[in-house]
């Protein structure tokens, strides 16, 4: 019977794969075309990308907590997918920067009065000062495996589509970074 209940736990995550290349697919399609911004509730996103990442993480052999500070409720309007990529892509960047296989992400969302700030930090190696600059530059990267295009999309995404924006808020080398998307309520 243990052999069945691998066998069905396979095809759940096959299934859970392919939705998750439909959803890449939706997002590429969006890419240079002007994507509808709707009311969306972006704690449920954040909560929604966070999920998937508490799924994947243990494979990957980190001890990694993954904390979302937050009301219960924030509004904003964005494109679904294309926030959620956004998201997305900050946390990968944030795995990848922990390296001794234990530390926090953590999404801090706050309403102000003419914005709503969310904060992506990690208790990762930070940026070095020399790199902050070229960090969103397409093809940049300091890692061995990758492409460079993450931050450089997630910028794109949140500065060209939701007319918000991305910074590195704090960063310091060996120790954690905090990176900030910015929008107009």
């Amino acid at each position: 019977c243990s052999g069945d209940s691998k066998i069905i736990e396979t095809l759940v995550n096959m299934e859970s794969d392919v939705k998750r290349l439909q959803k890449i697919t939706e997002r590429f399609s969006k890419i240079g075309s002007k994507p509808d911004l709707n009311n969306e509730n972006i704690v449920e996103l954040i909560k929604s990308v966070t999920e998937y990442f508490k799924k994947r993480i243990p494979q990957t052999g980190k001890k990694i907590q993954l904390e979302i500070h937050a009301p219960v409720s924030v509004n904003a309007r964005v494109n679904r997918e294309l926030f959620e990529w956004a998201i997305e892509n900050l946390t990968k960047n944030s795995l990848d920067a922990i390296e001794n296989n234990e530390g926090v992400i953590s999404y801090d969302i706050r309403e102000e009065e003419k914005y709503i700030y969310v904060d992506v930090s990690d208790t990762g190696k930070g940026i070095e000062a020399k790199y902050r600059k070229d960090i969103f530059r397409p093809g940049f990267s300091t890692k061995k495996r990758g492409w460079g295009l993450g931050l450089s999309l997630t910028k794109r995404i949140i500065e060209m589509y939701h007319n918000g924006k991305l910074m590195v808020v704090k960063s310091k080398s060996g120790f954690k970074t905090t990176f900030r998307i910015k929008l107009k309520k």
